[in-house]
């Protein structure tokens, strides 16, 4: 049998996607074959897809770091037929194909059973970015933070990641100041529970080692000159929690805000976090998530329409998150 999947492929420095047939019997080895119904474009799938990275190990390779669908057979004790199950990262799109397809084999230690309250097309407007921000959140209160602590920053907050932090602090009772490049989107993000929208500009550019209180804690998608002044602007005690390289992977910053004001800095993994921690956060985004705040952050397109989609991704063109149907 055959399925529609997109294939990256690399002929010399060459890097390209294209919509192909795929058999069965290509798929990698696994104990649990899932019918995919739903994908979506993360910003890690964008450098995948680019090459701007080198998230792809090995080609050719089905991309794709999420999925969503129902178990079609499974030799894997935890997992049975009709199980709506999803996939966050692991080795997806890296050493092992991923969700760009219609059909998957993984190894069943990846799988989360989709909670309840979500659709398998819900589970994946959350995806990997929408983890990756519930993550973070445990992240602020593992440090400590609650809402009468103070504001809340989220840096690249028209991005999925950024979205769905807003739509879960605000939900949960912090103040969130959203920080974005595209200030014709302050009514979206207001809309989702900012209270406060500031220019990225105002933290992108090289600032002082340590600098006034303004914030409690930070969820930061975009590192570089921006996380060195979210740090530097963070009150004593605080909790910052990083996971993204948007401006870029260094961080020129100071240790000032560490030894003289106790800042705690959090690394966010979502690739390889254990299955306990995935289920704490799938956990909490279904109690804490409300899904109509998911709904106005969410696009639907196709499995031809990534390779594009993709690009505006890198080029800060696409809000919130985007979903793929890949029966579409």
């Amino acid at each position: 049998m055959t399925f529609k999947a997109l294939l990256t492929t690399k002929t010399g420095e060459t890097i390209s996607t294209h919509l192909v047939d795929f058999k069965d019997e290509d798929l990698m080895p696994g104990d649990v074959t899932v019918a995919i119904e739903f994908s979506t474009v993360n910003y890690k799938d964008a450098m995948a897809l680019s090459g701007r990275s080198p998230v792809i190990r090995q080609f050719p390779l089905i991309p794709g770091i999420d999925f969503a669908g129902i178990v079609e057979t499974s030799s894997h004790p935890g997992f049975k037929v009709g199980d709506r199950v999803l996939v966050n990262g692991w080795g997806l799109s890296q050493t092992h194909h991923g969700g760009f397809a219609q059909k998957a084999r993984v190894n069943g230690d990846w799988l989360v059973k989709i909670p309840e309250v979500f659709s398998t097309q819900a589970a994946m407007a959350i995806g990997t970015a929408g983890y990756t921000a519930m993550l973070s959140v445990l992240a602020l209160e593992h440090g400590g933070l609650t809402p009468d602590r103070g504001d809340i920053l989220v840096t690249g907050a028209s991005g999925g990641a950024g979205s769905v932090a807003i739509a879960l602090l605000s939900g949960l009772g912090y103040r969130v100041i959203a920080s974005t490049g595209r200030q014709e989107e302050g009514d979206y993000l207001r809309d989702l529970g900012a209270t406060q929208v500031i220019d990225r500009n105002t933290l992108s550019q090289p600032g002082a080692p340590i600098a006034k209180e303004r914030w409690a804690g930070v969820i930061d998608s975009v590192g570089s000159h921006t996380l060195a002044n979210a740090l530097a602007h963070t009150q004593y005690r605080g909790v910052v929690a990083a996971f993204g390289l948007a401006q870029g992977a260094d961080l020129p910053g100071s240790v000032l805000p560490f030894i003289l004001r106790n800042v705690t800095l959090a690394g966010i993994d979502s690739v390889n976090a254990p299955q306990e921690v995935r289920l704490q956060a799938w956990s909490r985004l279904a109690q804490d998530l409300d899904l109509s705040r998911l709904a106005r952050t969410t696009q639907m397109v196709g499995l031809a329409e990534v390779p594009t989609v993709a690009g505006r991704v890198l080029e800060g063109k696409v809000r919130g998150r985007t979903v793929v149907d890949v029966n579409a």
